[in-house]
């Protein structure tokens, strides 16, 4: 297998003309020889966390609504927390480790557990983006993605419709030119 991308963002490449995925930013939670599984991280919706995932009382991230984290199984939720998590069983993936604490998946089925245990933020997704073995390296060699580090803020920000910008104006060399990006090349 080739590196693991657990905890890389992929952020969709200008060329990228898939709806679901036209200037979005995916946190990777999981990547193996048999698939990939990911959040995308900026695209909110109007939806109150309250409509998914009615027990929970904690603190939330602002926006304080449901993202949509992918095309992938809408009918589901996911939740993504950043803090000092003090039982690491709470953690559904390996997660990313940085200032104020670490980013992962945690198991919606421990809403008090979670209530608990020192998260700090906490953000619930509708669905996900999900790659079966395989067809993520092939949109990879196509250029559709950049693959990038992830910075634990990037699955919080309270400008999820600058995310994409951001991303890509924080790397080095080339790949920074693509935050300036226009959303119509045409009108440029």
């Amino acid at each position: 297998m080739a590196r693991s991308l657990v905890g890389k963002l992929l952020v969709a490449s200008p060329i990228l003309e898939d709806s679901n995925f036209v200037r979005t930013v995916v946190l990777i939670c999981t990547h193996d020889d048999g698939g990939t599984f990911g959040l995308v991280l900026n695209r909110p919706l109007a939806a109150s966390v309250n409509d998914y995932l009615p027990a929970w009382s904690g603190p939330l991230a602002d926006p304080a609504v449901v993202f949509n984290g992918g095309p992938v199984d809408v009918s589901s939720a996911f939740g993504l927390a950043r803090g000092k998590v003090t039982d690491a069983a709470l953690w559904l993936s390996p997660p990313l480790e940085g200032e104020g604490g670490s980013v992962g998946m945690v198991d919606l089925d421990r809403v008090d557990d979670l209530r608990t245990s020192g998260v700090e933020e906490f953000r619930i997704f509708s669905g996900y983006a999900g790659w079966d073995g395989g067809q993520l390296q092939g949109e990879l060699l196509g250029e559709s993605w950049f693959v990038v580090d992830a910075l634990p803020s990037d699955a919080f920000t309270a400008d999820p419709s600058r995310l994409w910008h951001e991303v890509l104006r924080r790397q080095q060399g080339d790949l920074a030119m693509f935050g300036f990006y226009p959303d119509d090349p045409r009108v440029n």
